[in-house]
């Protein structure tokens, strides 16, 4: 899992909407990545929906917002489509970017255990370095922090 100071991991991965998304093709943009276990389930339409709304904000910060889950790029669009998203949504459908990041994980739900994504954020500066971890994450409230952390860079 990457820390603070690191180089954070590379990826080129599916959007939504057609095409691909690579970090380094962001540079010099600061980068939100924010992991989600699946579309359209209460918190994690939550998460878009809040990220969406300061969508302008980001934008003015000079930072790109991208969500990953496993879900395909078909999922992302109809979830997209549904709620109005206005977030790069990509498919890490191997969840090997998950796993370099270290947020695929043993969950442990009403006693069953299972491998899943863990509500994480990153916030990756315009030269490729992780800035600023917040690891399970609660949605309220999470979005603006995350601004407001963008904004200070």
């Amino acid at each position: 899992m990457p820390v603070i100071g690191d180089a954070a991991p590379e990826f080129d991965l599916p959007r939504d909407g057609g095409g691909t998304i690579s970090l380094s093709s962001l540079r010099p943009k600061k980068v939100v990545l924010y992991f989600y276990p699946r579309d359209d389930t209460p918190g994690c339409t939550k998460e878009a929906i809040a990220f969406t709304g300061l969508g302008a904000d980001f934008d003015a910060a000079n930072t790109q917002v991208i969500g990953i889950s496993k879900d395909t790029v078909a999922k992302h669009d109809k979830f997209v489509a549904k709620h109005e998203l206005g977030v790069a949504l990509v498919s890490d459908a191997e969840s090997d970017v998950c796993e370099q990041y270290g947020v695929w994980v043993e969950k442990n739900m009403y006693g069953k255990k299972s491998m899943g994504i863990e509500r994480a954020t990153f916030l990756i500066d315009g030269e490729g370095k992780v800035a600023q971890v917040w690891r399970k994450v609660k949605v309220p409230g999470h979005a603006e922090a995350v601004l407001e952390a963008a904004q200070a860079l």
